[in-house]
């Protein structure tokens, strides 16, 4: 599948590059990453969700508030790994999980170390939200615990579950490209016994329930599809949560879990972005 890169440019970057992460996340952009300057915000959509009309409207909608400029180019998938691949360096989270692309040489002080090939699906601890949610799966006690995984990407949190000892461990997400990358990663790491779907949350059913479940995705897919987790979650389990804001996006999660019976537990931020963990 082929992306398009949004490129915007703020004239205020507070509050409005905050705001515009909100707002693209929620017409289907599925990563984001700094321009070369602080004013630069790169924005990146699948040509699937790609609706040039509706992002033209989006930036219309402020143009009398503030001043931002904006292009977009279509990034064929042959080019996006090459960028990957030049840019993409290794990750420590916590002192503990080591993070690397095959062409990094291994941490051999690592207590554990994830090889993840920096393709298309996002998810390579880098972000904000990856790394939060690692944060939290370091605080569990995954041994024989059941995991779920949804958006998986490239499949980063499942195979961790998998070395922290989980099993069984299944990962889930609707984009091809995703579920190959994730099968790849799985091998790469030894870790073939997780099964990686292809799908969405509707794969899931009260037959199959889990200990934990974790999903790094964005506000609105969470809140669309927090009862089925909630169906598909074992009594006294834990679901882990990240891929939103803290301040008001978090607030809504907490509010529709309230509501399904989830008891909020605790909330990790960094740069903005947080995750939460609920029981």
């Amino acid at each position: 599948m082929n992306y398009y890169e949004i490129i915007v440019t703020f004239s205020e970057v507070s509050p409005w590059k905050e705001i515009f992460v909100s707002l693209l996340a929620d017409i289907g952009c599925e990563s984001f990453a700094e321009g070369e300057t602080e004013e630069v915000l790169l924005a990146y959509i699948p040509e699937n969700n790609y609706d040039e009309g509706r992002i033209k409207a989006l930036f219309d909608d402020y143009h009398k508030e503030t001043v931002i400029h904006f292009e977009i180019q279509e990034i064929e998938q042959q080019n996006w790994n090459a960028v990957w691949e030049s840019n993409y360096e290794p990750v420590m989270i916590a002192g503990r999980c080591f993070i690397r692309a095959p062409f990094h040489a291994p941490n051999l002080q690592a207590e554990y170390e994830i090889v993840i090939e920096p393709k298309m699906s996002f998810g390579t601890a880098h972000h904000e939200t990856t790394a939060l949610m690692i944060e939290f799966l370091l605080e569990e006690e995954l041994q024989n615990k059941s995991v779920l995984d949804m958006g998986a990407g490239t499949g980063i949190l499942s195979i961790f579950s998998h070395l922290c000892g989980a099993k069984p461990v299944t990962a889930i997400d609707n984009d091809e490209w995703a579920y190959l990358n994730n099968v790849e990663n799985n091998t790469r790491n030894n870790a073939e016994t997780i099964q990686v779907l292809l799908g969405d949350a509707s794969l899931l059913s009260e037959n199959q329930k889990y200990d934990t479940i974790i999903a790094n995705i964005n506000r609105n897919v969470l809140l669309n599809d927090l009862a089925d987790y909630k169906r598909a979650l074992n009594d006294k389990g834990v679901i882990i949560l990240s891929g939103f804001y803290i301040g008001d996006d978090l607030e809504m999660i907490t509010q529709k879990c309230s509501e399904l019976g989830l008891n909020f537990v605790a909330v990790k931020e960094k740069n903005g972005w947080c995750a939460a963990k609920f029981e």
